[in-house]
């Protein structure tokens, strides 16, 4: 097949890329090959491994600064990287870059203090985190808070629950963001706050079992008590969460849609070979037209999401950050993912459905994709509002 339109877009990171899949080739999915076939999320030993071999050889986290850790990538490597990670078809490629248990852009505007604490160790992949943000009764409407901070002198209390937290049973730490509450009336919208997970009175509850195997949890806050220094940003960092937030959720956003277009191109790569190979009235599938149909309506979806989601992350590049940007690549990109590996798996039929085939784990493992880093309904709204509409 000739060189795509989104190969222009990608040509002048194709080293690191190449990089990357090397490592994966070598180390990743031979490590992958010795689990279990139905095994469906990795062992924490396991990833651990890979999170820390992968920051050693300079990937995980390579849009950070070297200073603290990372590689100084532009994001546009980044987002490739991300691209290439769904696109290996390996469990455990994900895990060699950041994602939710990795560094928060929300620590970037910590205080010298907290950035030498907390930050650089999740850079180098010797630490892992937790974002505790939904709230039972608020899932798009994040930002609807019942948890509280209340202000006493020096010190604050946080009392609430938070629900659908990743990695809360292997992080060493959790960024938490409550409604603030000054002490004396005034109230300053949210603020996040970093706090060690033995922080007493901070504790695990429910736990989750996903579609996919990955476990969620609930976090209990019963009277923690902290100091200023758990105050993200400092004194200036009161009340910052929101804005905080919505600048970190575009890269996320981003980050999401490479990884989406990965998987379906994935998706797309096996289909195309079983539909060469697999016979049926004496020719193979490929030849017939409904079967065509799946597969070039994938192949024309994918490449555009690519060229949208590329273009998005060269303007974060370039100093454009827009909300609305990255809001148009993660609905496109992830309703795209849906769409390639459904088709797919139709594609294989009941080859692809039993368990144990990679169509049948990314059949559930896709779906979250249009609920993460905010629902395609979310991302409707937020380019709707750009455009004038609300």
């Amino acid at each position: 097949m000739s060189a795509t339109p989104s190969s222009v877009l990608e040509s002048d990171h194709s080293e690191i890329v190449e990089a990357f899949e090397s490592f994966i080739r070598r180390e990743l999915v031979p490590l992958a090959a010795e689990l279990p076939e139905t095994a469906d999320q990795p062992p924490a030993d396991l990833r651990t491994y890979v999170r820390k071999r992968s920051a050693a050889l300079g990937f995980y986290a390579g849009d950070y600064p070297e200073e603290l850790g990372g590689a100084g990538m532009p994001f546009t490597a980044v987002v490739l990287l991300h691209h290439a990670a769904g696109r290996s078809g390996c469990l455990l490629a994900p895990y060699a870059l950041a994602g939710s248990d990795g560094p928060s852009p929300l620590l970037r505007n910590g205080t010298p203090e907290q950035v030498e604490r907390h930050l650089v160790p999740l850079v180098r992949g010797e630490q892992t985190r937790c974002l505790a943000l939904t709230e039972p009764h608020a899932g798009s409407d994040a930002f609807r808070l019942t948890t509280t901070a209340v202000r006493t002198g020096d010190t604050w209390e946080l009392n609430g629950r938070k629900t659908f937290v990743s990695n809360a049973d292997r992080a060493g730490l959790a960024l938490v963001v409550a409604a603030t509450d000054l002490g004396d009336g005034r109230t300053v919208g949210a603020t996040a706050f970093v706090l060690p997970m033995d922080q007493p009175g901070l504790r695990i509850g429910q736990r989750y079992e996903g579609m996919s195997g990955e476990p969620l949890f609930e976090l209990l806050l019963d009277r923690v008590t902290v100091g200023p220094e758990a105050v993200i940003g400092g004194e200036e960092g009161i009340g910052a969460a929101t804005a905080l937030a919505i600048d970190s959720l575009s890269r996320g956003r981003l980050v999401v849609a490479a990884m989406c277009n990965g998987i379906a191109e994935y998706a797309l790569r096996i289909g195309v070979e079983y539909a060469r190979e697999r016979q049926a009235f004496g020719r193979p599938i490929g030849d017939y037209q409904h079967v065509q149909e799946h597969l070039v309506s994938t192949r024309a979806e994918v490449e555009a999401s690519k060229l949208l989601t590329l273009a998005c992350a060269r303007l974060v590049d370039a100093g454009t950050e827009a909300p609305e940007n990255a809001a148009l690549a993660k609905l496109t990109a992830s309703e795209t993912a849906v769409r390639a590996v459904d088709r797919s798996l139709q594609v294989h039929g009941a080859t692809g459905w039993v368990r144990g085939h990679p169509l049948e784990f990314l059949y559930r493992y896709v779906r979250m994709m249009t609920i993460i880093e905010g629902t395609s309904e979310v991302q409707k709204v937020i380019v709707a509002r750009a455009m004038g509409l609300n």
